[in-house]
This record gives structure tokens, sequence and C-alpha cells, in this order.
């Protein structure tokens, strides 16, 4: 094991988090335009090749967005899942994860997920599940509309557990958590399947009984398993690649 180091943090990282603390100490919101530089620099009394790398590191974050002109500046944002999908998708390749890693995944939090939003969910968050349903009904005969429809629903259940976490876990891997970039592929009966797996998690979701929108989920996430290991059991092995299918 490779000792822990005992580095200080640079000089940038320690204003940027500054930054952040302070911003939410102020009550900004994502699309606040920030302080500028040179009140930045004032503030944190630092030089301005720091503060520009401070700046830097928000910006790669997706933390913010330079806003260029005379009256632009950092604008605060909400950064987007994808950021965290390139650093997981990153770390599995440099650790050797196959894809089998994130079917696991799925199968241990997306039962307790979908409990939880048994209890949470509004009805705005159910009309969007719905919407997701209606949409998979319709394009049924096409693969690319359906498997993005598919992706909502799931979405959906993340944020509406109630647990921003979850949220950015489920939503940061919906890329690649069916598998379809990887290579595979659903055909019509499956299609199917999947469509019927989501009306029962949606009909004990709107029921509101979280222990049976968790076996719903658990049911339809071990049909998806079951599928894989016997038409592609090989993929499931593979390492998942850190390209730009998964970085957003």
């Amino acid at each position: 094991m490779e000792p822990m180091s005992t580095r200080p943090p640079k000089a940038a990282m320690i204003v940027a988090q500054r930054i952040v603390r302070d911003s939410l100490r102020e009550g900004l919101k994502p699309g606040d335009l920030m302080a500028p530089e040179r009140t930045m620099l004032e503030k944190y009394q630092t030089g301005r090749g720091t503060l520009r790398e401070a700046l830097r590191l928000l910006e790669f974050q997706g933390v913010i967005a330079l806003k260029p002109g005379p009256r632009g500046g950092p604008v605060l944002r909400n950064p987007d899942p994808s950021h965290l999908a390139s650093t997981v998708v990153l770390l599995m390749q440099i650790n050797a994860a196959p894809f089998r890693t994130i079917v696991e995944v799925r199968g241990a939090l997306e039962p307790m997920i979908s409990s939880l939003a048994a209890e949470r969910m509004d009805a705005d968050d159910l009309a969007a599940l719905q919407g997701t349903i209606d949409q998979m009904r319709a394009d049924l005969g096409d693969q690319h509309s359906f498997l993005e429809a598919n992706k909502r629903f799931h979405d959906v259940i993340a944020w509406s557990s109630g647990n921003v976490l979850f949220g950015y876990i489920v939503d940061s891997l919906l890329g690649i958590m069916d598998g379809a970039v990887m290579g595979i592929h659903y055909p019509p009966h499956r299609r199917q399947a999947i469509l019927v797996a989501h009306e029962e998690i949606y009909a004990a979701l709107a029921a509101r009984d979280p222990a049976l929108s968790q076996a719903r989920m658990q049911e339809h996430i071990d049909a998806y398993t079951r599928y894989a290991e016997r038409k592609y059991r090989e993929l499931l092995d593979e390492t998942i690649p850190w390209d730009q299918r998964y970085v957003g």
C-alpha cells in the first residue's frame, strides 16, 4: 500500500475551495455572476496566476463558467453529472474494472433507490415517469429512442429518491448502464419485456409501496443481468474505456 501524501494542498486549490465556500455562504445560485477578478484578488490576497488557476480548476469541475466580455466573469453553475461519469469511468479503466462492475452496482443500488422514491416522489415525478413509459411504448420499434426513454426512467427514479448523491451516481452512469455502448442489443421481444417491467415498477411507485417498488426493481435488474450473462457474457468481462462516449 502506498503511503498517503503529506504534501500541503496547492495554493490554487485552497483558493478554489474558499471561492466555493464563500459563494454558498453568500447565497449565490446557479446562473449568478460571481465577483470579478479584481475583487477576488483583493479578497483572497493572492496572485493573478494563482487565482486564474483556481478558476480553471472550478471550470474543469463544472462549478463555474467563465463569461467573456467587459461585464463578464465567473458564473456559478450546478455541475453536470457527466463530470462524475468521466472520473468514475477513468478510475474503472485504470483499475481494469469490467462492465460487470456496473451491473453489480445497479443490483445493489437501484432497488433501494426505488424504495426511497416510493415514499418521496411527488405527482410531477410520477407524471415524468409515466411520460418515459409512454415514449417507450410509442417507440418500441426504435431501439435508440426506446433506450433514451429507458435512461430517463431510471434517472427520474434516482432523483425522486430525495437523495442527491443517488441522483448523481445513477445519472452519471446512465450512459453505460444499459450496455448499449458496449455492444449489448435489445431485440423487440426484450424491449417489450423491459416496457412491462417499467409499467410494473411505475404501478408500485404510484401505490406508494416501498417494499413492492424495491422488489419490482430487483426483478427488473435481475432479468437484465440474466439476459447479459446469457447473450453477452464476454462483454461483461471487458474493461470500459475512458473515451468520449462517457465524458459528456
